[in-house]
């Protein structure tokens, strides 16, 4: 595995995390610190340690020094994530809050309307 490999894979990642994510960067280490906390542990590591490896590779000396098993599985780790990911899912999960807000809502003031009707003896 070459430099120029170990740069695609960090492309590719940073490209996914733009696709999937809608996070904005110049480059991949900036992306997974805008990232956060939104993405898993153990694929913000592994990108992390991917974005690391792909600096190293710029230098030629350094880039003796990468273990080529470690940044393949990390590539890995991070494509499987984010590749997996449904375009849907936020909208899914965002639609299930709302309506399940709304809900709640209705009926909290269900049951405040026949508090109200009991109290004032119309039940």
């Amino acid at each position: 595995m070459g430099a120029v490999s170990i740069q695609q894979m960090a492309e590719r990642v940073s490209a996914l995390l733009t696709e999937r994510m809608h996070i904005k960067g110049r480059d991949l280490p900036e992306k997974v610190h805008r990232a956060g906390r939104r993405l898993p542990r153990k694929v913000r590591t592994a990108a992390k340690e991917l974005a690391a490896a792909m600096e190293q590779s710029y230098n030629p000396k350094l880039l003796l020094q990468i273990n080529e098993e470690a940044v393949a599985k990390n590539y890995d780790i991070c494509q499987k994530y984010l590749s997996d990911m449904n375009k849907g899912q936020k909208l899914r999960g965002a639609l299930l809050g709302l309506s399940s807000s709304i809900l709640f809502s209705l009926l909290a003031v269900a049951a405040l309307l026949i508090g109200v009707l009991i109290w004032r003896g119309f039940l």
